[in-house]
């Protein structure tokens, strides 16, 4: 039976997923997992303390995708991820345990770290390209917010919160305060880890258009270390797995059948 992981964003938890979850699981077996220190997943003794960076770090978060692969028996699996659930999968696709076990991996809505740094890089140093670099930084303010003190950690407590709950129908808890720390711990990092791998695998992005969040220009450049990477555009926003499930469960169906052992 082919296994399928599918790894959440910020500020959800695996039940962002339930729409595509009941759609999948005929005749699948279909994996969903609350990720470091979100939804029901808790971090204790020191590791809880507020102020310590280092628990989200990107490479413990790796190392917790592939707890979940060796916990549920699963040998080998297609990997999807959403927001940071996607820039784990990135990382996790390019961890050396990726060759003979992710049989492919579809990305909506979050960058690979390493490449969203190259790509900056690049635009910096071409003058015609800075327009592009300028969006992008426009539409990214909010991972600079994230690290001043107090600020967000209020706003989502009491009012983003309940905002987000009522969008999404569903709750989050204190998910959103939890998980700022990922941003802390790793998008402004100077050294540690950032894979820079790649993966010669079959990769689908999966690009919302209307994401106010990401540029589709973003893409450029990946088939420079995922040689087999396809594009898909869709006109919807950021959410769009769990606003449109049926949609997303029929791209992975299809994208499953084509690549069923990372082959085709």
């Amino acid at each position: 039976m082919p296994s399928i992981l599918l790894v959440h964003g910020y500020p959800d938890d695996h039940h962002v997923f339930d729409g595509v979850v009941e759609r999948l699981a005929a005749g699948r077996h279909v994996i969903t997992y609350d990720t470091r220190n979100a939804g029901a997943s808790r971090l204790t003794g020191n590791a809880a303390d507020r102020g310590s960076l280092a628990p989200y770090r990107l490479e413990l978060l790796v190392e917790d995708l592939y707890a979940v692969l060796d916990a549920t028996g699963t040998r080998r699996a297609h990997l999807v991820g959403h927001d940071w659930g996607s820039i784990q999968g990135w990382a996790a696709l390019q961890d050396p345990r990726a060759q003979g076990r992710i049989l492919s991996y579809t990305s909506i809505s979050g960058p690979d770290l390493g490449h969203f740094r190259r790509w900056f890089r690049t635009r910096l140093r071409s003058p015609r390209l800075w327009p592009q670099a300028l969006f992008q930084a426009l539409r990214s303010w909010y991972v600079a917010a994230f690290h001043v003190p107090v600020l967000p950690d209020a706003a989502w407590k009491y009012l983003l919160t309940p905002r987000y709950e009522k969008y999404a129908g569903r709750k989050i808890g204190d998910s959103g305060v939890r998980g700022l720390q990922l941003y802390r711990a790793n998008m402004f990092r100077s050294g540690g880890a950032v894979p820079d791998g790649g993966y010669p695998g079959p990769v689908q992005v999966i690009v919302p258009l209307k994401d106010p969040f990401l540029s589709p220009k973003l893409v450029s450049g990946l088939e420079s270390r995922f040689p087999r990477v396809e594009i898909r555009k869709v006109a919807a926003g950021h959410w769009w797995p769990e606003r449109s499930s049926g949609d997303f469960a029929a791209v992975l169906d299809r994208w499953m059948a084509e690549h069923p052992d990372g082959a085709g």
